[in-house]
């Protein structure tokens, strides 16, 4: 929690009070002045005008860039926000699916919000991760930071690989340092196998798959409102995403991507790809809700409670490894505390000790809606985040705010978390 600076005169408690008429907004901040955002999926759903009504009084604007994200963009016409050009500064909200350049960070108003930090590719390209990892490591002991699989970055640490090859012969996954969508993705159980005139991650293979001997893995969603301070969040729901082919460790089904790999954009090809339809039933098809894969792994004796304390041990540390170099770049770059969040879709496996491995962290992960539950799931998720960055009702047009509305906002202490619920 902040200090009041030398310009507040009051350091009381924040008041918040929902508006009955206006249901998404609270009210904030020292005497009620400050109306804050609030999200609701229901606004998607029923389509009323009430929901409307705040984002058309004040002109709220957003633009997206580079990416295709339909849910984002159905979410936020349904509170009344307009889509303005992509070279237009008259905006609340810019989302963007790659980095930002840092003019485009230092010209930002206090009342904007971009949704992407600087320097975010120390968490999600996949080498730069391992790096960071490897660095806190060394600092505080692999014990304690020991969550992603040997890996070793090709072609600088060929001769390393050799050496562990010796004493582990694999197989391993072999990856590009910046793909998604499982492109590029390939398994090798020999170094020869592996070309050298590439940028590669080559990591330990996590075999023994826990559910009905298919491979799975958790797209858990993470959201971190600051670098300094550290604020992160881990969404309650997540999907759970299966192999359509089962897993067999013989070496001749090795280049069977269905078999290896989770990916929607993978799997969604073979035949034997289960599509879910009904969102009511989390727990059918090749992907199920994280909740319902909890329930049935309790079901099957074994401790969800201390699974989800590793998973959040897992996101904590990651985000450790890149705080420093990411919260160094946001005081050179964002010229206010509060323009800038990111959303990380954490790809993790479970092998069949109950032991969450990293496997990689997506800079903007899809939120495309294949299925009744991807629309459930991401247009909560999607809801909750937008409550959760804290919006300020304010026309962009104007710009500017008027100066001490800024800094008796700065002084109000944070929003706590059921607060900010959608309505």
């Amino acid at each position: 929690e902040e200090e009041a600076d030398d310009a507040t005169e009051t350091t009381e408690e924040p008041i918040i009070v929902k508006d009955a008429d206006t249901p998404c907004i609270v009210w904030c901040g020292p005497n009620k002045k400050f109306p804050i955002f609030i999200f609701s999926p229901h606004a998607v759903e029923r389509r009323d005008p009430q929901f409307r009504s705040v984002g058309e009084k004040y002109h709220m604007a957003f633009k997206i860039i580079k990416t295709d994200c339909k849910l984002l963009k159905t979410i936020l016409v349904s509170h009344g926000f307009h889509e303005t050009h992509p070279n237009s500064s008259d905006f609340n909200l810019m989302w963007t699916g790659s980095h930002l350049k840092p003019y485009v960070l230092r010209s930002l108003s206090e009342f904007q919000k971009v949704n992407h930090f600087p320097r975010s590719y120390e968490l999600t390209r996949k080498d730069r991760l391992y790096k960071n990892v490897q660095r806190l490591q060394q600092l505080k002991g692999v014990k304690h930071f020991d969550f992603v699989p040997p890996t070793f970055i090709f072609p600088a640490e060929f001769q390393e690989f050799c050496t562990y090859y010796l004493k582990d012969k694999g197989p391993f996954i072999v990856k590009p340092i910046a793909s998604s969508r499982g492109r590029g993705i390939f398994i090798a159980t020999h170094p020869d196998q592996i070309p050298l005139d590439d940028q590669l991650v080559v990591c330990k293979y996590v075999a023994n798959p826990l559910v009905d001997g298919f491979k799975f893995d958790l797209r858990i969603y993470v959201a971190v409102t600051s670098y300094d301070p550290l604020v992160i969040y881990m969404y309650e729901e997540g999907l759970a995403r299966f192999a359509t082919v089962k897993y067999q460790a013989a070496l001749r089904y090795s280049r069977n991507q269905c078999m290896h790999l989770t990916n929607y954009s993978v799997n969604k090809k073979n035949q034997e790809y289960v599509q879910n339809d009904d969102a009511d039933v989390e727990d059918y098809g090749n992907k199920w809700s994280l909740g319902a894969l909890l329930r049935y792994l309790k079901s099957e004796g074994h401790d969800t409670s201390a699974l989800m304390m590793r998973l959040e041990d897992v996101i904590v540390k990651a985000i450790l490894s890149v705080e420093m170099p990411i919260a160094s770049a946001c005081k050179m770059f964002q010229p206010h505390k509060g323009n800038c969040f990111e959303l990380y879709g954490f790809d993790i496996i479970i092998d069949d000790t109950l032991r969450p491995w990293l496997l990689e962290v997506n800079l903007s992960p899809s939120l495309a809606c294949d299925s009744p539950l991807d629309f459930k799931i991401k247009c909560h998720m999607l809801s909750d985040l937008l409550s959760l960055v804290g919006f300020v009702c304010h026309d962009p047009m104007l710009r500017q705010l008027h100066t001490h509305f800024w800094q008796s906002h700065a002084a109000g202490k944070r929003l706590r978390l059921q607060d900010r619920c959608p309505c």
